[in-house]
This record gives C-alpha cells, sequence and structure tokens, in this order.
C-alpha cells in the first residue's frame, strides 16, 4: 500500500471441495485452517476467522486492496490442495470446486458475522449449505443463475 492510503475492507469467502465432498472432517480442520491462515498472512491480508463443516469453509479476512479477491481465492485453492495433497489425507488428488462466493461487510458487522462463522457446525443442523448459499446471494442482491452455482449434492 502507497502511503497515505487508508482502507477498511471485510471480505467473508465461502468455498467448497470438488463435487462439494464431504471431506473436511473435524481432525484436519485445525491444520488445514492454519495453514490457510497462514497463505492470507503472507499476502498482507488480516486472517480473521476461518472455519467450515464437512462441506465448505468460510473465511472472514481484512482484504489488502493491492490484491484482487480473484487472485486471492485462485491462490487460497491452489496452495491449499497441494498442501492437503502432500499431507495423503485422502485417497487420489484433493481439489476445490469452482467458483466462490465473496460478500463484504462494515466493521460494524464483524462481531454478528464472527459468530456464525465460529458457530457452522450448530447453524448446519438446521440448514443446508445451498439453503445458507441461497439466502446470502438474495441478502445482498446478487443476481445469479442457477446452472452457474455451486453444486449442490443434497
Amino acid at each position: 500500500m502507497k502511503p497515505g492510503t487508508f482502507t477498511q475492507l471485510y471480505i467473508h469467502l465461502i468455498f467448497a471441495p470438488k463435487y462439494r465432498e464431504r471431506l473436511l472432517i473435524k481432525e484436519i480442520r485445525p491444520e488445514l485452517f492454519s495453514y490457510i491462515s497462514g497463505i492470507i498472512t503472507n499476502r498482507k491480508h488480516k486472517s480473521i476467522i476461518i472455519n467450515g463443516v464437512l462441506d465448505h469453509i468460510h473465511i472472514l479476512l481484512g482484504l489488502n486492496p493491492d490484491d484482487k479477491i480473484s487472485d486471492l481465492v485462485a491462490c487460497l485453492k491452489r496452495e491449499s490442495s497441494s498442501f492437503i495433497n502432500q499431507k495423503n489425507w485422502f485417497r487420489g488428488k484433493f481439489h476445490w470446486q469452482d467458483g466462490y462466493g465473496a460478500f463484504s461487510y462494515g466493521r460494524s458487522q464483524l462481531d454478528k458475522i464472527y459468530k456464525y462463522i465460529m458457530n457452522q457446525e450448530t447453524h448446519h443442523k438446521k440448514r443446508t449449505f445451498r439453503e445458507e448459499y441461497l439466502e446470502l446471494l438474495k441478502k445482498f442482491e446478487i443476481k445469479f443463475d442457477e446452472k452457474y452455482l455451486f453444486e449442490f449434492f443434497e
């Protein structure tokens, strides 16, 4: 960033394993989320919270405006896939599904979104990922075509 430039940009990212496979078991999440947090920090963003359930993850970060969101997500997916595959946590190759959700929040909303991400296990006892994702798209008034959504296998 250039001297005299001040920003406050908070982004909530959501993405899922390819075919929405239920691979993100509790035993690997702490190490995986820590690794992803390191990638975020190394790209000069602020990692606030990362959490998820078996079939998708949520990331809340303070965005460095010198880095495009699409480049950041591509890097997160590429480097974390490589990390997962090096760990041999699964048979075959791990890949993230194409696409992602990115939603912006103001500072006054951080506590609420932080708690929402922190409580994913409880949250998904009541609602599916599809219901959650469609609700976010509608809340943010994002136009979408069903054929371009994540593949949902519920």
